[in-house]
């Protein structure tokens, strides 16, 4: 009975212990797993391309989208220099033109106004001198006082003015030099007809009058002008991207069957409210007239400033079921094993590992799909 007794006490005791040691085993908290290794056969690695981490020198690239515009530095509107009804178009959209060029004919009662006002000047300019001379010669004589004398100077000067100013006023009008000389030499001059000039060469992109339509000098507008050699285009930038972009950044349109190269000029200092974007304004040559206004072109900015970092290839990239990405990183023995990483930059085809890889490290660059898939089964 004795040893029954001491049997059963020790039994007891060995249940109290386990239970004891249970107890604490449940109260800690449950070990860290491990991602199961990936392990390929021979043939199966012939469709897994590695990709060894660098830590590497590049240039931050953003991909956008912008519209075309004119270089408003070489693009002007023509506004009327005179009234009167138009009576002949000389030029169409599109048409190349030469800086003093004729655009259109206007029948217009300001130059006969002008070669009017020219000639009462010019008339009362040579009287005015003449009289101015003629005192000059008394007051040697002592036929007039000083006085009277420098009066006559100075309304000589003052009519030589008036006329100067007429003059500049014809010349204004842009009318015909030959007609110009006539008037200047006193002789008759033909029925004028106003002339609409271009004010630079380029191209004529609108014309907004019509024959018969009357203007308004310096209010009606006639024409828009513009150097199509060189345009503007404004690409817009969203979020962070407007931090990444400065002046002097080198910059890539797609026009379709040829791409083009510009340098970003302006960044805009304020949000569109419209777009919620910041446009960046990309100066581009435009030889061949392939970039048309509006038209909507992808844009390639790179920035000048010189970055470095952990560069990955974009397909080496997978997301777990959290949406959290993660990449394949070769083991000692052969295998593969998922690494979390936290990324940065993106050029679309590139990424920047902030944290998760070291130099040196192996990922899978091409076929992760393809570990993901072994893995799961």
């Amino acid at each position: 009975m004795k040893i029954d007794w001491c049997i059963g006490a020790s039994a007891v005791l060995v249940l109290a212990c386990m239970a004891g040691c249970a107890s604490k085993a449940s109260d800690a908290p449950p070990a860290a797993t491990k991602a199961s290794d990936v392990k390929l056969s021979a043939q199966q690695l012939q469709h897994v391309t590695l990709y060894t981490v660098a830590d590497e020198h590049f240039h931050e690239s953003i991909r956008t989208n912008g519209t075309v515009d004119f270089d408003n530095e070489r693009a002007t509107g023509v506004l009327a220099p005179m009234s009167g009804p138009v009576t002949k178009l000389l030029v169409a959209p599109g048409d190349r033109v030469q800086k003093g060029q004729a655009l259109a004919l206007v029948h217009s009662p300001d130059y006969a106004a002008a070669v009017d006002a020219y000639r009462k000047a010019q008339a009362a300019a040579s009287n005015a001198r003449r009289n101015a001379d003629v005192d000059k010669d008394l007051l040697a004589h002592k036929g007039v006082s000083e006085r009277e004398a420098a009066q006559a100077q100075s309304d000589a000067i003052g009519a030589e003015a008036d006329a100067s100013a007429a003059l500049q006023a014809l010349v204004a009008l842009n009318i015909d030099p030959k007609i110009l000389d006539a008037v200047r030499e006193g002789r008759p001059a033909p029925q004028i007809d106003g002339v609409i000039r271009a004010p630079l060469a380029g191209t004529v992109v609108e014309r907004l009058i019509a024959p018969g339509q009357l203007l308004q000098a310096g209010t009606t507008p006639c024409f828009t002008i513009a150097d199509l050699s060189r345009v503007w285009v404004m690409a817009q930038l969203f979020g962070d991207d407007a931090n990444r972009v400065s002046a002097g950044d080198t910059a890539q349109v797609d026009a379709g069957a040829t791409t083009l190269n510009g340098t970003v000029t302006n960044v805009a200092a304020e949000v569109d409210p419209a777009t919620r974007a910041v446009t960046a304004r990309v100066t581009i040559d435009n030889p061949h007239g392939v970039l048309k206004k509006q038209m909507y072109v992808p844009v390639t900015i790179v920035s000048h400033k010189d970055r470095s970092g952990l560069l990955i290839p974009a397909a080496a990239i997978l997301r777990d079921d959290e949406n959290l990405p993660f990449v394949y990183v070769e083991q000692a023995d052969g295998g593969f094993a998922r690494r979390p990483v936290t990324l940065g930059y993106s050029d679309g085809e590139h990424d920047l590992v902030n944290d998760g890889l070291h130099a040196g490290d192996k990922i899978v660059a091409q076929g992760a799909i393809f570990l993901r898939f072994i893995e799961t089964q």
